[in-house]
């Protein structure tokens, strides 16, 4: 798969450039091979939610592939087998201005093409699911926003929204788009082509780019500034932890969707789950941490899936 971006200013205006190469759609780029559907485990997915009266579900990066957003760890389409780049580190972030400079150069870069993304049938299905009472409860380990576009209110964003950005001194908190037109304002001249494309919303920039591209402070207080997230090395936040223990624990089953759960930020809630002796059932491609509790595990595109099931 050959990927370029290019974004240029000229004449007051930001141009974006997009071309790749693939044998497959722009939706299946970052999705793993799969095999055909079973008949037989459609009609077992459908027994598990049939019989589920208080369902949550948890959706990992692999709910989102099809949408277009590359995932870490799928095998030979995920970030870590395409290339040998580490997401950024959280504490590398709060200590290093040079570092920061760098994220913000690729999320500014990348940012036209990862918030024009949309929801795919597999979230379409589950905000249906949760508009007919079926659904209890969603918990997603993603920052790409696609659930609330699709329409879900019952949400919790474990690790944030790249969508929101904080001020790490003051905390004041405003939408990622008001800061790219600053981005834009203060960068006037800057232009940039990027090989490749991130999980997270940037994309791959070459440290000569980067050196060049000024970074805007907090309005209020001129404090750094940081995509409403938790990055690798990070906690998420107890209070949040707490909340979505609370709905696992007033599930009657559990749903992974798209997920490894190698992290154990989302693996924590299936250890709730089994205390509990709640079903759970896993549409993961490839294995994951909790296959060996798994009354059910799904090898297939969730897109494809879940709008086959009737959440009656």
């Amino acid at each position: 798969m050959n990927f370029r971006w290019t974004l240029r200013a000229a004449k007051d205006r930001w141009l974006v450039k997009i071309s790749w190469q693939s044998s497959r759609g722009s939706s299946g780029l970052f999705v793993p091979p799969s095999p055909p559907l079973d008949p037989e485990k459609v009609k077992e997915l459908q027994r598990f939610i049939t019989l589920s009266k208080r369902l949550l579900v948890m959706t990992g990066a692999g709910i989102s592939t099809e949408s277009g957003i590359p995932d870490y760890r799928s095998e030979k389409v995920g970030l870590y087998a395409r290339t040998d780049r580490k997401p950024i580190q959280h504490g590398d972030f709060l200590r290093s201005a040079p570092i920061r400079q760098r994220y913000w150069a690729r999320n500014f870069v990348g940012w036209p093409w990862f918030s024009s993304l949309q929801p795919n049938p597999a979230h379409w299905a589950l905000s249906n699911w949760e508009r007919l009472g079926k659904l209890y409860w969603l918990v997603t380990q993603n920052v790409d926003a696609l659930h609330t576009k699709a329409g879900s209110q019952r949400l919790t964003e474990l690790h944030g929204c790249m969508h929101r950005v904080l001020c790490l001194d003051c905390g004041e908190q405003v939408p990622r788009g008001a800061l790219q037109e600053r981005f834009e304002a203060l960068n006037p001249t800057w232009g940039a082509e990027a090989q490749g494309l991130a999980p997270d919303g940037d994309v791959f920039l070459t440290e000569e780019q980067v050196q060049s591209f000024q970074v805007a402070s907090c309005a209020r207080c001129g404090g750094p500034l940081k995509p409403d997230v938790v990055f690798f090395g990070d906690t998420v936040n107890p209070d949040k932890v707490d909340f979505v223990r609370r709905r696992v624990k007033e599930a009657d089953s559990l749903l992974v969707v798209g997920s490894s759960l190698q992290v154990y930020s989302g693996y924590r809630f299936i250890l709730t789950a089994r205390e509990k002796k709640l079903p759970i059932a896993i549409l993961n491609i490839g294995p994951t941490r909790s296959d060996d509790v798994a009354c059910l595990k799904l090898d297939s595109r969730c897109g494809e899936l879940l709008p086959l099931i009737d959440p009656h």
